[in-house]
């Protein structure tokens, strides 16, 4: 073997030595090198590249670079260097491949071009590990809650002592909201924290009862009871014995039935359709509505001993733009509870998207948001969720460009000066992430959020 062979062939193990694609042009752009990372990530065999033009790689940044350059075929020959471009290769198969490209030309002995060498790091693997980092960050912020109640507010906080005091007594418990806010997750936490967490948890939707049945469906009927009754049926009531009965949206229920529902609170018996017999219950009666149901006893259609009855320990839920200062965690929390049962890889949301949530005075509470997250991550293809994905409706509060941040809602004569700038001072210590922020000031990273807004800080101009 020649001394020139030998040097060809320790020339071609060190550049197949590398992990990263690397290919050599010509000054007309005719590709004459290739280590074999390139063959791989591009899905051509090496011999199909070599002799190619290197258009054959369809790569958007260099269409951009040619289309650019008005003396040069390619700016890469005009500037003589390229760095840390990202961009996309068109593999064999029509398929993407995401990298990062980096090239300087060639010179001779006389300083004339002849051509480049151009590397290419596959970012796919990046992403992959950029997207584990905000998942397990998510996964160290997410908070599972309180029985399945997302929030760190002070008004959820209080809910929280108030569901516990609610599961150490049996009366009967009346949860008021508006629609969306979570009343089957506090019934369902009181029943979990209560005496009767061992006994069966029965929900009723009164709304959708059909009135003509709903005491068939309540008390039970027994065979014959009515057409069609050819066996006994046992109602919810009697299922739910032992443990707690939870009657939603309870202010649907027609005046009748009211009636004898009352009866069975007092007196903890009822007698099934069709039969004489009375029967004893032991159930605690948890209730709930969206409905102002003081109103209804003025206006006649809920009965006011009724009302008495149910009103025993009244727990009011806060609506969302009450408490919006978890917003940014019941977010993070859908999101991850999405990603796990799509496995599709999306990261989060843009600052862009999230004031727009922010802004927003969500009429339809927690359930209106799930069911927009619901529908921007099907839309998003990956990444973050990004204005233009969400619902059509949060278009005129997407228009304050990037990185905009909402104005605050209280007044300026309550900013702090001093405040305002050491949070300017810890996110240009940070570099403007908001977590670090949060540590150099002692405080939770929702509190430089909540500041960020109150001050208008945005990251554009530390």
């Amino acid at each position: 073997m020649t001394t020139d062979q030998r040097l060809e062939r320790f020339f071609s193990e060190i550049i197949n030595a590398f992990k990263d694609g690397l290919l050599v042009v010509d000054r007309d752009g005719v590709i004459l090198l290739v280590n074999d990372a390139m063959a791989e990530l591009t899905g051509f065999a090496k011999q199909e590249l070599i002799g190619s033009p290197c258009t054959i790689l369809g790569c958007d940044a260099c269409e951009l670079l040619r289309s650019d350059c008005e003396d040069a075929w390619c700016k890469l020959f005009k500037n003589h260097s390229v760095r840390n471009k990202r961009c996309m290769l068109t593999r064999k198969d029509g398929s993407y491949a995401a990298v990062l490209k980096n090239a300087a030309v060639i010179e001779d002995s006389r300083g004339q071009v002849f051509g480049a060498v151009e590397t290419y790091v596959d970012t796919a693997e990046l992403d992959k590990r950029d997207i584990r980092i905000q998942e397990l960050m998510q996964l160290l912020e997410k908070d599972t809650g309180f029985h399945g109640i997302v929030g760190r507010s002070q008004a959820v906080q209080n809910l929280f002592q108030i569901i516990e005091k609610a599961a150490d007594s049996d009366a009967t418990i009346l949860i008021s909201g508006e629609s969306g806010t979570g009343k089957e997750l506090v019934a369902r936490a009181v029943h979990e924290l209560g005496r009767r967490r061992e006994g069966p948890f029965v929900k009723i939707n009164c709304a959708a009862l059909n009135e003509a049945l709903i005491e068939s469906e309540l008390f039970g009927h027994a065979k014959g009871a009515f057409t069609g009754a050819y066996r006994h049926r046992q109602g919810l009531f009697e299922a739910a014995g032992g443990g707690d009965i939870f009657l939603d949206e309870i202010g649907d229920i027609p005046l009748p039935t009211q009636a004898k529902m009352l009866r069975v609170m007092e007196t903890r018996q009822f007698t099934r359709l069709g039969s004489n017999r009375s029967i004893e219950v032991d159930v605690r009666f948890i209730t709930a509505t969206n409905q102002d149901l003081t109103a209804m006893v003025a206006a006649g259609t809920f009965r006011e001993d009724l009302y008495f009855r149910i009103n025993v320990f009244p727990i009011h839920l806060p609506p969302l733009r009450q408490r919006m200062e978890d917003l940014p965690l019941l977010v993070n929390t859908f999101i991850h509870d999405l990603r796990n049962s799509s496995k599709k890889r999306i990261s989060g949301l843009s600052p862009e998207a999230m004031d727009a949530f922010m802004q927003y005075e969500w009429p339809g509470n927690i359930r209106e948001l799930k069911s927009a997250l619901e529908y921007a991550y099907a839309v998003a293809v990956s990444g973050v969720i990004d204005t233009h994905h969400l619902p059509a409706h949060f278009a005129p509060l997407a228009g304050g460009g990037a990185g905009a941040i909402a104005a605050a809602k209280e007044p300026a004569d309550t900013a702090d000066p001093r405040e305002k700038q050491e949070l300017i001072e810890a996110l240009r210590q940070s570099g403007g992430n908001q977590t670090r922020a949060a540590r150099i000031l002692g405080v939770h990273r929702m509190t430089v959020f909540n500041r960020m807004r109150k001050y208008r800080i945005s990251l554009k101009k530390i």
